[in-house]
């Protein structure tokens, strides 16, 4: 029980927000709810999800886009809720996963780590996705105190325009779009590329059961 209680005390130190201890309150609730016992391993789960996922957006600092960003794996954010507790998945094992798999589906359309780029030039906001012998040009825009950006693709893909989360990761940063928009991109370059885009529907299966699902892109700078 000592050991429970001081994982419960260093978490409340970590969780400055009301918002946060409020969250925390109700997910110990549930576990300790019942039989008023609970497992070392349970409550340090949970309050390691929780935390992992506040961390993840409370703290995220604006991005301004300018220069040359490798892309470095799929990026993905989402939220579930269990017992009455919507917790976000960002950073977890759930999400690992899902960017895991996700990840080889999108290696075998032509867009994986190393072989991906975008430049952004914040002088005339325009910008180049580079996808192996693939560019495609267009225009961006960053909003909301910088966390959010626009891509407007040109001609090649339809003039294709997608709004998406921008969060700052170290030595980088994550766009993060809706299934539907993340896969229209992923669609038209599959066929720019000529390869098969089956593995889209794939990719869209492993969203199912979780709230709030976006997926995108890491970038290293």
């Amino acid at each position: 029980m000592k050991k429970i209680v001081s994982i419960i005390a260093l978490a409340t130190a970590l969780t400055v927000s009301a918002n946060a201890q409020s969250v925390l309150g109700d997910a110990l609730g549930g576990i300790f709810s019942g039989n008023g016992s609970a497992k070392t391993s349970d409550v340090a789960s949970t309050i390691g999800n929780i935390v992992s996922g506040l961390a993840g957006t409370v703290y995220s600092a604006p991005v301004s886009l300018n220069g040359t960003y490798t892309y470095n794996g799929v990026a993905v954010s989402a939220t579930s809720s269990e017992g009455g507790v919507l917790a976000n998945l960002a950073g977890t094992a759930v999400t690992a996963g899902i960017e895991s798999k996700a990840d080889e589906y999108l290696a075998k359309v032509g867009i994986k780590p190393g072989a991906c780029t975008f430049t952004f030039n914040a002088a005339d906001n325009t910008f180049t996705m580079n996808v192996g012998p693939l560019a495609l040009p267009g225009k961006y825009k960053v909003g909301d105190g910088e966390k959010t950006v626009t891509l407007t693709f040109g001609k090649t893909l339809s003039f294709l325009s997608m709004t998406g989360v921008l969060e700052s990761t170290p030595g980088g940063a994550k766009m993060l779009f809706t299934v539907d928009k993340a896969m229209s991109l992923i669609k038209k370059v599959a066929s720019k590329l000529g390869e098969a885009s089956n593995e889209v529907s794939a990719i869209t299966k492993l969203a199912d059961g979780y709230d709030n699902y976006r997926i995108g892109f890491k970038l290293v700078k």
